[in-house]
């Protein structure tokens, strides 16, 4: 009995050691255990916690930001940006469970117009939180579905989110596209202020983070966007709109290879209008439309007038073109701004720069008079003027207003070279401008040096031939004559406003320097008043306005092509200018482009327009006939421009067979054609 007991007493000891042992093991792993999460909590929770974060889509999420408005003069918006939303799936945890994978499948076919074979594809990445379903929707096209999620329906609906964007949005499609521009994805701008003035119009984006407390409760810290700041331009949309409207009308009935209008204010250098007649959708800058007359096939009349089966030919062969292809007619032809990117020989309008300096200079009083008999002999050469038997004794400023080269010739030879090619750096050619606006052409080296004003560069260059400039230094330079000889930096935009409308900069005109006196400005304002009243460019009379101006039509190079631009500056009232607007139809589509009218038509209609809505006053009784100051003689026998070379009939700048003038340079048949371009670019 004894043994026994012994027996029990002993295994229960052995038992006890044992379970001893076991909890001591036991003890011991579980303060393992505790001391490892204690360390891996301190010391590497955060990275945990990341890792844990980043499988969710509030981990980081960019908040955009939105791109500044462009709006115009009277804050009228040219281009804005608005939301979008982009329709996000997360296949994980839509086929995590079976049934809210239906109730998801059956949402999305019902409000988004899925197929179940769509949707199915893209859920095949069974571990991806994000896959783009949908691009570019609106408030208007999500809010059904979110009111959906509200519902008992749809609480089963699980891995669906939008994403927000912005997108860029020209409520008039193409007006003034070349001044605004258009974006790319990611906020880039191309062309226009878009580019220029990028900087400013972007912001900052924000973020919203996502992260969980010690107690595994979702926290959330935002922070917002910077969005972009609101440029304002100088340009007044109603103008523009006049003029793109008239230059359309032109297109339909005339049409040429470019045609464009440039309106500014002469005592500020802001740009009212700048419009160009190849056009294009800002809010679908590739469209294949636009790029219709570039094609090799004639597009019979305007775009919208192409047939289905014209179209149809025009869309084969623009698919047939490699992107490069088809990218190079689009910067090239389509979104080029001619206004500020092109150069070319101006013609006759350059004549009043001419007579300018040699006013300036004392070369000229205004008493003097010069005969012209139809030509002038240089070097060997004989440069004719527009009337072959020429105009007889002249004024100056019948000189200007009808146009004479002979007269001009004679004046630069009195000036010489040095005082010539000093005027022209006075007047801005030959350098930048520093428009506001991407790609202004550089003409540094497009006109003469003293050192190459030899005596027919000279005699050329006086009336417009042989030099080059670009439509917005000219503009500029005329301006400085006109409104008492002050040269303003041209800009294109007047002020830059925050996103809550304060102002950030006001930008002010910037006077470069001073061209002329104010006396020769007055001088110069009624010779181009006598253009309009008995010159060339009598068409442009209309009652109740005084106008001055200037007619010209440049031969372009190679002169034997026939090729011409025609065009015409001016301004209202003459007094006090108020505006200057240069009109410009490089090659129009009539039989003789050099007899063509169409500059002084075009900007007839566009002032008949405008006067009355920029509020420019009448200065003449409507009854008052107007007096002219030249015989009328000299300007009924005239029947067209000229070569200005001997050789064949080339220009014509006249509204009507009783006006002429000579801007043309046509080669001398004795002369080898390595001798005939007398041009520096």
């Amino acid at each position: 009995m004894k043994k026994k007991v012994r027996k029990i007493t002993k295994f229960m000891n052995r038992m006890r050691d044992k379970l001893v042992i076991v909890l001591g093991v036991f003890m011991l792993c579980f303060i393992v255990v505790i001391i490892n999460m204690t360390r891996y909590s301190v010391g590497k929770g955060k990275q945990y916690e990341k890792q844990v974060l980043s499988q969710q889509k509030y981990d980081s999420v960019t908040l955009p930001y939105q791109r500044g408005d462009i709006v115009d003069c009277k804050h009228t918006v040219l281009a804005t940006s608005t939301k979008i939303y982009n329709l996000i799936l997360e296949p994980k945890n839509i086929i995590a469970d079976e049934e809210e994978k239906e109730a998801t499948i059956n949402a999305l076919m019902t409000y988004f117009s899925f197929d179940r074979e769509t949707i199915e594809t893209y859920l095949l990445d069974e571990k991806s939180l994000y896959k783009v379903a949908k691009k570019g929707l609106t408030y208007e096209e999500i809010e059904p579905f979110n009111e959906f999620l509200t519902t008992k329906e749809g609480e089963d609906v699980v891995g669906i989110w939008f994403e927000e964007e912005y997108e860029r949005y020209y409520p008039y499609n193409s007006l003034a596209c070349h001044v605004l521009g258009f974006t790319t994805r990611g906020n880039v701008g191309i062309g226009g202020v878009e580019q220029y003035y990028s900087s400013e119009l972007n912001g900052i984006n924000g973020r919203a983070y996502g992260y969980l407390t010690s107690d595994l409760t979702l926290e959330r810290t935002v922070i917002e966007p910077t969005n972009g700041n609101t440029v304002v331009l100088t340009i007044d949309a109603n103008l523009q709109s006049i003029v793109e409207e008239k230059i359309a009308e032109f297109e339909h009935e005339v049409g040429g290879k470019n045609t464009s209008v440039l309106i500014m204010d002469p005592n500020t250098g802001e740009i009212l209008v700048m419009a160009n007649s190849n056009t294009y959708d800002l809010n679908d800058p590739y469209a294949n439309e636009a790029i219709y007359p570039y094609l090799d096939t004639m597009v019979p009349g305007e775009v919208n007038e192409v047939t289905a089966e014209e179209k149809a030919i025009f869309d084969a062969q623009i698919e047939a073109m490699t992107q490069e292809e088809k990218i190079e007619i689009l910067n090239s032809e389509v979104w080029r701004n001619f206004a500020v990117s092109d150069t070319f020989e101006p013609g006759s309008t350059f004549k009043a720069v001419t007579i300018s300096a040699a006013v300036e200079e004392g070369v000229l009083t205004g008493q003097e008079t010069y005969f012209c008999d139809g030509v002038e002999v240089l070097a060997g050469r004989h440069i004719r003027c527009a009337k072959r038997e020429g105009h007889g004794e002249l004024s100056v400023g019948q000189g200007i207003a009808l146009s004479c080269n002979d007269v001009l010739m004679q004046v630069a030879s009195q000036m010489g070279r040095d005082l010539f090619a000093k005027y022209q750096t006075v007047f801005g050619f030959g350098q930048k401008t520093n428009i506001d606006l991407p790609g202004e052409a550089v003409t540094a080296g497009l006109v003469y040096t003293a050192d190459t004003l030899n005596e027919v560069e000279l005699a050329t260059s006086s009336f417009g031939q042989s030099l080059n400039c670009s439509m917005i230094q000219m503009a500029c330079a005329y301006s400085s004559i006109i409104n008492g000889g002050n040269y303003y930096e041209p800009h294109i935009v007047k002020q830059i406003l925050d996103s809550n409308g304060k102002v950030v900069e006001d930008i002010s005109p910037v006077l470069v320097k001073k061209t002329i006196s104010e006396s020769t400005s007055e001088v110069m304002r009624s010779y181009l008043e006598m253009t309009v009243t008995s010159g060339t460019a009598k068409k442009l009379q209309t009652e109740g306005y005084e106008i001055g101006g200037k007619t010209g039509t440049a031969q372009k190079v190679p002169y034997e092509d026939r090729k011409y631009l025609v065009s015409f500056i001016g301004f209202a009232p003459v007094d006090a200018p108020q505006f200057l607007i240069y009109v410009i139809v490089d090659e129009p589509n009539v039989a003789d482009q050099g007899r063509s009218s169409d500059a002084k038509d075009l900007t007839k209609s566009i002032l008949d327009e405008i006067l009355p809505y920029m509020n420019v006053y009448q200065t003449q009784d409507e009854s008052e006939e107007v007096i002219p100051e030249i015989d009328e003689t000299l300007v009924e026998e005239g029947v067209g421009e000229e070569g200005f070379f001997d050789g064949d009939v080339s220009a014509s700048d006249t509204s009507d067979s009783s006006t002429q003038e000579s801007d043309t340079q046509e080669p001398d048949t004795s002369v080898s054609s390595e001798d005939n371009s007398a041009s520096a670019a």
